[in-house]
């Protein structure tokens, strides 16, 4: 399934956009917290949905050459995305976590080398969660939008973001704990 799809017509869907705003998307909201895409795969991804009819281009000239292209969803893209937001998909069977594959195999590593990457994990994962409760804290000021706002998505998943993140520190806690006294 190409996810990339419903998450640019998602976007285009709340609002007309250019790629670089859809790039942008990817790199300042809510949605920096679970998703991510490159410039490599966001433009291709836009042609296609072009040729697919599901979204549209008007193109704006501006001095000799800069040429700007805002996308707009069709009334086919439109309908495509709802179909896929009401589909209600089994969850994936397991989430690929580098770490925790690590982890698993902790044994080949000195005890030293070991938990220096606990620590540098924890470290990484407090970075993490501070960043995500600073922006959820400068943009919502803690406190959920209303319902029916693209607002209140975006929150309750930056909510999920730190949430996560604790959880994950939470994790790291106990490993280390488990190694320092075992």
């Amino acid at each position: 399934m190409r996810n990339l799809k419903y998450a640019i017509l998602g976007l285009v869907n709340r609002e007309p956009m250019t790629g670089y705003d859809i790039k942008k998307a990817f790199e300042d909201r809510a949605l920096t917290s679970f998703w991510h895409a490159e410039h490599s795969q966001i433009y291709p991804e836009l042609a296609k949905l072009v040729d697919e009819g599901l979204l549209k281009y008007d193109t704006d000239i501006r001095g000799e050459k800069m040429e700007k292209k805002l996308y707009t969803i069709t009334p086919e893209g439109h309908e495509e995305f709802l179909a896929w937001l009401k589909d209600d998909v089994p969850i994936d069977r397991t989430f690929k976590d580098i770490f925790r594959l690590r982890t698993y195999y902790s044994e080949s590593l000195s005890e030293d080398e070991f938990f220096k990457l606990l620590q540098s994990q924890k470290k990484q994962h407090i970075d993490k969660r501070d960043k995500l409760a600073d922006v959820k804290e400068k943009v919502f000021n803690n406190t959920p939008p209303k319902k029916g706002t693209t607002a209140l998505g975006d929150y309750m998943v930056l909510d999920g973001a730190v949430l996560r993140e604790n959880a994950y520190i939470e994790w790291l806690d106990k490993c280390i704990e488990i190694f320092k006294y075992q």
